[in-house]
């Protein structure tokens, strides 16, 4: 299968088929980007760069117009994003390193993606927990989770839309010692925390219906480390205790 029949086959087109990096489906609102194996870390790709408006040369790159505002689509009006795998060929660079990226090959197999910018640079990560969260939660829901369900290990169902009404009643901030990602990362950091089950799933072992707000508390990493660093979990107030602290100010 060529890429061209491969993107066709889900109904997205571009406006060159031989520099275009990235096509669009406008019935469905869906934006496909192809993302390099180069510019590829675990889930999450580098797809777009302000950097590339020119190319090695210094001459504008005829793609990078549709692509930018393939990222307003995505931004603005909602279309979904997803991806696929490119693996990059140097074989038309020079000695010096440039030169045109060539497509070796690619797999035919698309991942929808989050969106994030962060500087110049757009990401598409499998998922940022800020992307979840709902704008307003007016009236409290219930919410159903901890069904076990096996893998090669049982493990328990976790809610995500509960995980983000948590976030969002509470932000994304530690309540034990007040860590915020953002305010220490910068924009890499947003929307960065770990959510606490006040009672632990493993306990429970059965369906229950969830309180976002009053069973789940965002905490970071370290914190929620030490809490399970004991049999029963520290509670969020005795962990507080080892600070010296007396709330979360």
């Amino acid at each position: 299968m060529s890429r061209k029949s491969f993107i066709e086959s889900y109904g997205a087109t571009c406006k060159n088929w031989t520099w275009s990096w990235s096509f669009v489906n406008a019935d469905r609102k869906l934006i496909i980007f192809g993302a390099w194996d180069t510019n590829t870390k675990g889930n999450t790709s580098r797809i777009f760069d302000e950097k590339w408006e020119r190319n090695d040369a210094g001459r504008k790159n005829k793609a990078y117009k549709e692509s930018l505002e393939h990222l307003r689509l995505i931004e603005e009006d909602g279309y979904t994003l997803m991806t696929f795998p490119i693996i990059y060929s140097d074989e038309m660079k020079d000695e010096n390193g440039l030169g045109p990226a060539k497509i070796k090959s690619f797999i035919p197999k698309l991942a929808k993606k989050t969106l994030k910018k962060i500087g110049t640079t757009w990401y598409a990560p499998d998922n940022f927990p800020i992307d979840q969260l709902p704008e307003e939660v007016h009236h409290p829901e219930k919410f159903i989770e901890g069904t076990s369900k096996t893998i090669s290990i049982n493990a328990y169902e976790r809610n995500p839309k509960a995980r983000a009404v948590c976030i969002r009643h509470y932000g994304p901030t530690c309540i034990v010692c007040g860590f915020n990602f953002q305010e220490f990362y910068g924009e890499i950091g947003e929307g960065i925390i770990h959510v606490h089950h006040i009672v632990p799933l493993s306990e429970v072992k059965k369906r229950y219906e969830l309180d976002p707000i009053k069973d789940l508390v965002p905490v970071c990493p370290n914190c929620h480390a030490v809490i399970h660093s004991t049999q029963p979990p520290l509670t969020v107030q005795q962990l507080k205790g080892h600070l010296g602290r007396t709330g979360n100010e």
